[in-house]
This record gives C-alpha cells, structure tokens and sequence, in this order.
C-alpha cells in the first residue's frame, strides 16, 4: 500500500523538477526542437484545464482538486489493495493532481513543455503531471474491465 504513495510521491518530484528547470531555463513561448516536426519541448503556461477550457477558474480548480485528492486517498485505502491495476492507477491521479495542484497554488498557472505534432495535428502542450492523470485513467478502466471479466466468470 505505500508503495502506491511512494510512487504518488515520485511523480511529484518528477514532475516539479521538470517544471522547475523548464521555468529556470527557458523563456516563455521558446521552443526546441527534439525531433523536428514531431516532438519540442515548448515552455508554455496554462491557466486553465486540459486543453486550455476553463481558463482561469483557479476557485474552481482548487475544489475540484482537494476533493479528488481525497477521493483518491479514500478508494486507494479500501480497494487498491485488491487491485494492482486500480492501485497503480489511483497512484498516478494521486501524483499528477497534486504536481498540476502545486503550480496552481505556487504559480497561479500550470507550466507545460511537451509539445507534440501529429500528422498535421498540434497536440496540446501538457507535462509529466498531466501524462500522469491519462495513464492513471486508462490503468483504472483497465482495472475495472478485469474486475467485470472476473466477476462474469464468478456468476457462471
């Protein structure tokens, strides 16, 4: 169970450590390339959600934030200990809301960088703490669609 906390915790890390040097060693809008046309690190701000909706509803975030923090803790406690899937992916919720939790708090905006084009696609700039919440999503539906197979085959 706390490994699941530790990694939480590793994510923060991580993920403010990579916010810190973006802030410390890159002007605002500066791009590098990684891999032209495909991948840069960007240094970017975001006062808003995902994709840039909800712009500067900051009120909004904290709540929203605090009570998925702790719906987390309280879900991570009951039933991650019956699921490796659910326990790692409430982990990297917990984690990543707390990195985005952080800036919002300290900054007034969250710092991303990773800045993809696909096809002719400009994916939206995001960091560690948002890749974070999207694994721990597709870890939870996976965990949910192991717990439906098995309780299908316990009722046959």
């Amino acid at each position: 169970m706390y490994l699941y906390y530790l990694l939480s915790i590793i994510i923060i890390v991580l993920d403010q450590l990579t916010k810190w040097i973006i802030v410390k060693t890159m002007d605002l809008y500066e791009s590098i390339p990684v891999i032209m046309d495909f991948f840069y690190i960007t240094s970017s701000r975001n006062r808003g959600a995902a994709w840039g909706i909800l712009q500067g509803q900051m009120i909004f975030f904290y709540v929203i934030t605090l009570i998925v923090i702790v719906g987390v803790v309280y879900f991570m406690s009951r039933y991650a200990k019956d699921s490796i899937w659910l326990g790692l992916g409430l982990s990297l919720i917990l984690g990543g809301a707390i990195g985005n939790f952080i800036d919002r708090i300290l900054r007034g905006e969250v710092v991303d960088f990773l800045d993809f084009y696909i096809f002719n696609y400009h994916f939206p700039i995001f960091n560690v703490a948002d890749s974070s919440l999207c694994v721990g999503v597709v870890l939870i539906i996976i965990a949910t669609l192991i717990d439906e197979r098995k309780n299908r085959k316990g009722m046959s």
